[in-house]
């Protein structure tokens, strides 16, 4: 009973430009995250610097949490890029949590570029304390 990362490709900084011509699915970095468990729920961390609530999807289906992101800021018409220390494509991460959490009772809040999200497990999986008579 475990909420782990699928281990989905990410794409690196130092894939060449080459990469970005080819046609197929848009590239994605896989953001920091972290992940913690209480008798009752998970509770996930995302750091998602950039995005913003209209940049954000979060669903859940098919034993799958799905989080992403699409950074707002565009580029000024006229700007050259000297340097930048963070990639502009969307961010994605992908965790499987084999049924165990409730979907209907998911909140997120997303506040500066973090995004916490509480995934309260099943009732028939939280500890019970049993009366012995």
């Amino acid at each position: 009973m475990s909420l782990i990362n699928s281990l989905n490709p990410t794409r690196s900084r130092t894939e060449s430009a080459a990469a970005d011509r080819t046609p197929g699915p848009e590239p994605t970095l896989r953001p920091h995250f972290e992940i913690k468990e209480t008798p009752e729920a998970y509770g996930a961390t995302v750091h998602l610097p950039g995005v913003d609530r209209d940049g954000l999807d979060l669903t859940v289906e098919e034993g799958q949490l799905r989080v992403i992101g699409r950074r707002a800021w565009k580029q000024p018409a006229g700007w050259t890029v000297l340097y930048r220390e963070s990639a502009g494509v969307p961010f994605e991460l992908v965790l499987t949590h084999d049924n165990v959490l409730d979907a209907d009772k998911i909140a997120a809040e997303l506040r500066d570029g973090v995004l916490r999200v509480s995934l309260p497990k099943h009732e028939a999986l939280k500890p019970r304390k049993i009366a012995v008579n």
